[in-house]
């Protein structure tokens, strides 16, 4: 039976944001990929922590440390449930997704890739998957691979196959394009990698918060996601390893918490994942990311899946219609392999005067290289590019705003 549509008026009732006007106008938010909006149950959950029981974890031997400890604790067992991780040992709390990629270039990589090695990647790599890899090869005269696109939109599994013949030791994708929106069928891409020896890490700041994502299933060695991207607060992330790389692999920071003893002749470290979890952690921020998770698995990730396929094709079918406007990425017929996000251009307008336009109709949308430089440069062949990035709060009116928008934009610069 098909999973109910969900109702974005309803939900935008739990967003205060979406209260306060902005220009004088109602606020339509379309910059989810950047960062999502909070709705109250996650704040909330945060002011309670810092209200009613604010202690340090792990150390205290009183009732509001070892509540702490305990919502710190169960907070990792709901990520590790969320994107089935198996337990809460294979989960590391970072600061974002950005931290856990350099997390293991600068731990696995290290240890594992040598001078001649190859690393693997792709042309629609946002730079946080981008520039780790470049220091590490730097660092160990490794060679840096770049999976070609087709077609502006997929991998060229073609390629992609023969630049597996060099070995690669390590192979690190992105699930979503940030700004293609192409949906990589990393399950896939992954078993080819693994067959051809290949340690697999995979970039999810763009899936895990849009759609089911079952690292187990996807058979990756490390993955990668933000809490603020899907509803939680900025400042924390998450790093799902498996138990057998993780326990083999050196801590990256040294201090408290991340040992078992310490000696002047050396030091033991603790278990996983605490090992790698040095310092008073991010507390609230793994609260407040339990609390997005709990938030999310109400509505249920199939029904946000469905909407925002929904929307985005509306969307697509509504701005190809106008002339001079182009959409970049999966063609309309091919929503189910796109994410929420649609990046276009308007010729003859700088995307930067596209958003200054938007904005003072309410409307947030992004503007530039999307921290994408060579896909946006180099394959897209533009200097910057707008963008829209749909979530749970937006529906078709957001859609019909931003295209009033567009008109206004062109009416501005006189393009017919």
């Amino acid at each position: 039976m098909p999973a109910a549509e969900l109702d974005p008026s309803e939900i935008k009732k739990d967003f205060p944001i979406f209260d306060k006007p902005i220009n004088g106008k109602r606020l339509v938010y379309l910059d989810s990929a950047a960062t999502s909006q909070k709705p109250r149950q996650v704040v909330d959950a945060i002011v309670n922590y810092y209200y009613t029981f604010n202690a340090n974890i792990h150390r205290g031997i009183y009732k509001i440390s070892e509540q702490a400890t305990e919502e710190y604790e169960r907070s990792k067992e709901q990520v590790a449930r969320f994107v089935n991780a198996g337990k809460g040992e294979n989960i590391i709390y970072v600061r974002n997704t950005t931290e856990a990629l350099n997390t293991v270039a600068l731990t696995f990589g290290n240890k594992n890739v040598s001078e001649g090695d190859h690393i693997l990647i792709s042309d629609m790599e946002h730079h946080s998957n981008i520039v780790p890899w470049q220091l590490l090869a730097k660092r160990k005269s490794a060679t840096l691979d770049f999976a070609p696109l087709k077609d502006n939109a997929f991998i060229d599994m073609s390629s992609y196959e023969k630049l597996l013949q060099n070995n690669p030791k390590i192979v690190a994708l992105t699930h979503v394009s940030n700004v293609l929106g192409t949906i990589n069928d990393i399950k896939k891409i992954a078993s080819m990698a693994k067959k051809a020896g290949a340690t697999v890490v995979v970039d999810g700041a763009q899936s895990v918060p849009h759609m089911p994502v079952d690292v187990s299933d996807i058979g990756c060695d490390f993955f990668a996601f933000s809490a603020h991207k899907m509803l939680g607060p900025s400042g924390i992330g998450v790093l799902y390893g498996k138990k057998e790389l993780l326990e083999t692999t050196e801590p990256l920071f040294g201090g408290g918490d991340m040992i078992s003893s310490v000696r002047r002749s050396g030091s033991e470290w603790n278990e996983i994942p605490w090992k790698f979890e040095a310092g008073t952690p991010n507390i609230e921020g793994a609260i407040g990311l339990g609390a997005a998770i709990k938030y999310l698995e109400g509505i249920g990730m199939q029904r946000i899946r469905n909407h925002e396929k929904s929307i985005t094709r509306y969307a697509m079918e509504s701005i190809s219609s106008i002339p001079g406007a182009e959409i970049y990425g999966p063609k309309l017929g091919m929503t189910s392999e796109r994410g929420g996000v649609l990046s276009f251009g308007l010729n003859g307008v700088h995307p930067h005067d596209v958003s200054q336009i938007f904005d003072s109709e309410g409307i947030a949308i992004r503007a530039g290289h999307h921290c994408a430089m060579p896909l946006v440069t180099e394959v897209l062949r533009k200097g910057s590019v707008s963008r829209m990035s749909f979530y749970i709060y937006n529906d078709e009116s957001d859609v019909d705003a931003a295209v009033s928008a567009i008109k206004k934009v062109k009416s501005i610069f006189h393009i017919t």
